[in-house]
């Protein structure tokens, strides 16, 4: 039985080593190729799909102001009508043809400020989609930051369980010439060949957990990973947990789009107030026409303005007030859970960060004494005062502190970066990758005054700022 599930481990060590062989090939150029943790997190931005699909929600939010900029402007309608009859008489040549042309204007001249409260809603509505994209942005980097260190946790498990075999093996082979002495017994042997069985195990686990953290970094930064560099120094977050909140309550886009949730519902709130007023518009027209029995021409102008409103819908627009009262409550009390929630998410990161950096000296220690304790099993079973289990107990428990010692840097690591999400920092501009960043107001600036594509001179300025976004 031992055996089998020997040679069934050594098959699917041979399997995922195989994978790991191709990785091998990939990861032994130079050491000046090595991929760092900000070439990570530049790739990262660069390939996002989800960024660049709120980025394009972003651009549709833009494109709503310059909707309601047009509110404001006359509509200009034209209309072109022939037409060709033939009376049923018996009088000779009596069919005819017509045709007319109109051109119509429309505008409205007084709405007591409802246009202008839904250009500043849309206006609104734009900051608070551009807060929603920053918060879009740090998640894809802490993605990126999470795929680089499951990466390199993986690489250095895999020495570590390489190396562990290797010793293991040699422990095995010590146990069978002490068996054949007499020294020790058959017990000692199969002790030693189960540890070396769970080793090859434990070595296969992490060769495949290397081939799944690649998929992760791929999906994360659109291709596999070369060579790592070793990470570099953490950047400063803050020296206080109240320190590292206030800046969160002020920076983190999160609560940067409640509060401009807040306005929404606010100018939602007058605008419904509004639609209960009345509009005062006015309205132009000519239409010129030809043919008919006659064959005339004639030309006909029309100015007039209309003063229109509601005078009863049933209490429609009455609830519509109602509702955005109760959705303006609603957004006040979300802006408390925010504030709340990333005051939590603050508390928690820092935590995580403090537990990490004492895992990390912990370990040292441990690792310290396991080694000493190791030596001492060794030297003590060369005497026959300890069993080969004794020395296989102490190869585990520094296995185990070197594998915790890999896992808490990793963990801290993923902890500053968190904290930095947290507080509203995990941005490239924050981060300083030294890349050029999306312009959310390049955009904005094109179409804000509604041009018209192609025709205007803003329209031309469009035009160059689509062909920058590679639209075109």
């Amino acid at each position: 039985m031992k055996k089998g599930m020997a040679v069934m481990l050594a098959g699917l060590k041979r399997k995922l080593a195989a994978g790991v062989a191709v990785m091998t090939v990939v990861m032994t150029p130079m050491a000046a190729s090595a991929e760092s943790l900000t070439d990570a997190l530049v790739a990262a931005y660069k390939h996002s799909g989800l960024l660049e699909q709120n980025r394009a929600l972003l651009r549709a939010a833009d494109e709503d102001v310059a909707v309601a900029v047009a509110a404001l402007r006359p509509i200009i309608n034209y209309a072109l009508s022939a037409s060709y009859t033939d009376p049923t008489t018996v009088a000779p040549n009596d069919d005819y043809f017509g045709a007319s042309a109109t051109l119509s204007a429309d505008l409205v001249l007084y709405d007591f400020g409802r246009s202008q409260l839904g250009i500043d809603l849309a206006k609104e509505t734009v900051l608070a989609t551009r807060e929603a994209l920053v918060t879009v942005e740090q998640s894809v980097l802490l993605v990126a930051v999470a795929a680089f260190m499951d990466v390199r946790t993986a690489i250095d498990s895999i020495a570590l369980q390489t190396n562990n075999v290797r010793l293991i093996t040699q422990e095995l082979r010590a146990a069978n010439d002490r068996f054949e002495v007499g020294e020790v017994t058959q017990t000692d042997v199969s002790q030693a060949e189960a540890r070396l069985a769970a080793a090859r195990a434990a070595e296969a686990a992490a060769q495949g957990q290397l081939m799944i953290a690649r998929e992760a970094y791929r999906a994360a930064t659109g291709h596999y990973p070369g060579p790592l560099s070793t990470p570099p120094a953490p950047p400063m977050a803050a020296k206080t947990l109240d320190a590292a909140k206030g800046i969160a309550r002020r920076t983190h886009p999160d609560m940067l789009r409640a509060q401009r949730e807040v306005t929404i519902a606010e100018l939602s709130v007058q605008v419904a107030l509004s639609t209960m007023k009345p509009t005062l518009s006015g309205a132009a027209s000519m239409t010129l026409s030809t043919g008919g029995q006659m064959d005339t021409e004639s030309r006909r102008t029309q100015l007039g303005v209309t003063l229109s409103g509601p005078l009863y819908q049933g209490g429609k627009l009455s609830a519509l007030y109602r509702r955005a009262l109760a959705q303006a409550d609603a957004t006040r009390a979300n802006l408390h859970v925010v504030r709340l929630t990333i005051d939590q998410n603050v508390g928690t990161a820092w935590a995580q960060l403090a537990i990490a950096r004492a895992q990390i000296e912990a370990t040292d220690r441990q690792i310290r004494a396991s080694r000493v304790a190791l030596r001492g099993a060794r030297e003590e079973a060369s005497l026959g005062a300890r069993t080969t289990l004794d020395v296989l107990n102490a190869e585990q428990e520094l296995l185990d502190a070197e594998d915790a010692r890999i896992s808490a840097q990793s963990d801290q690591y993923l902890a500053i970066y968190s904290l930095l999400r947290s507080m509203g920092l995990l941005t490239a501009d924050h981060l300083r990758l030294g890349i050029p960043t999306y312009d959310p107001t390049a955009y904005y600036n094109a179409v804000s005054g509604a041009p018209t594509h192609q025709v205007s001179p803003q329209g031309e300025k469009l035009d160059a700022v689509l062909k920058a976004l590679g639209r075109q």
